[in-house]
């Protein structure tokens, strides 16, 4: 099979060789008549924008999870795959389990000050709420890491599709009222961009954590700063953003309820990812089903 490689130049030394150790069978190139192109690799910011000359691709795979740049192209006709990796999982899992265990514990009240302060015993994990906003691959595998720590685990879905440990809700207003702890893992489509604005938050308990490490178009950075202001919120951890890198002027960066991380909650992984891209395009040539295919229709 020959496969085009349709990412940024930079991606292509440690990609190419791992995607042709794992598959001699594949010829991989960066450039070559499109007619000829069995499948495409594909991530923003490389050299093909126009797909519609692939008439004979049977397979775009993405190289990320977030396929929001690519699935609104004109161009794209043929079958999208998202990065189901499980690193990248992994990875979000440590991320949100690390931070809500410092919310749930209350490490930030101990300052570094020579004051030896009282505190009350914190509860155990088992009687903290902790919601999860998308229970898709990465919403899973957060749950899982979270429930093995003994936290209370609700998820809100728009399938409702059920998730082992967790309750799981259609309804928005009732996870967010119960949310002491808000993991946002939602994608980036129309229904969900802007979703968390004043209204919602001011559905959440008094003093709750916001963890937003999906997609930084799901929330109202104003509201959210309200929120804080209002003392609503207790903190929000933040690790995207409408603009990335988030400009150095922005408020975020000075308010002191607000923790920036700088994009690096999950990383695609070369090494756990390749075998997937590779065992998809693999389906593809055999006309076999794809995994992760994308429904255009929900941008996801």
């Amino acid at each position: 099979m020959r496969v085009l490689f349709a990412a940024p130049d930079a991606l292509w030394p440690e990609w190419a060789p791992a995607l042709t150790a794992l598959a001699p069978e594949m010829e991989l190139v960066r450039e070559a008549d499109p007619a000829s192109i069995d499948a495409i690799i594909f991530a923003p910011g490389g050299p093909v924008s126009d797909l519609s000359p692939f008439v004979n691709a049977r397979l775009v795979q993405s190289l990320w999870a977030g396929v929001e740049r690519i699935v609104t192209n004109p161009t794209l006709t043929q079958p999208l795959a998202r990065m189901v990796d499980p690193g990248l999982a992994r990875g979000m899992a440590e991320y949100c389990t690390g931070w809500a265990l410092r919310a749930h514990l209350g490490m930030d009240r101990y300052a570094q000050d020579g004051v030896w302060r009282n505190a009350l015993t914190p509860r155990l994990a088992e009687g903290r709420q902790v919601t999860i906003l998308g229970m898709g691959e990465l919403g899973r595998s957060v749950a899982a890491m979270l429930r093995g720590i003994g936290f209370r685990i609700a998820g809100f879905s728009a399938s409702g599709r059920a998730v082992q440990g967790a309750e799981i809700t259609t309804d928005l207003s009732r996870a967010l009222s119960r949310a002491e702890i808000l993991i946002s893992l939602l994608p980036d489509t129309p229904q969900t961009r802007g979703l968390l604005d004043a209204d919602r938050l001011a559905l959440l308990p008094q003093g709750a954590w916001l963890i937003n490490p999906g997609r930084g178009t799901v929330l109202d950075d104003d509201a959210l700063l309200a929120a804080l202001d209002g003392g609503r919120l207790g903190h929000a951890v933040l690790d995207v953003f409408r603009t990335e890198p988030l400009p150095p002027g922005h408020p975020f960066w000075s308010h002191p309820g607000v923790t920036v991380t700088p994009h690096i909650a999950a990383e695609t992984r070369v090494s756990t990812a390749a075998p997937v891209a590779v065992e998809n395009l693999r389906r593809a040539m055999a006309g076999r089903p794809v995994l992760h295919l994308v429904d255009r229709g929900r941008g996801y």
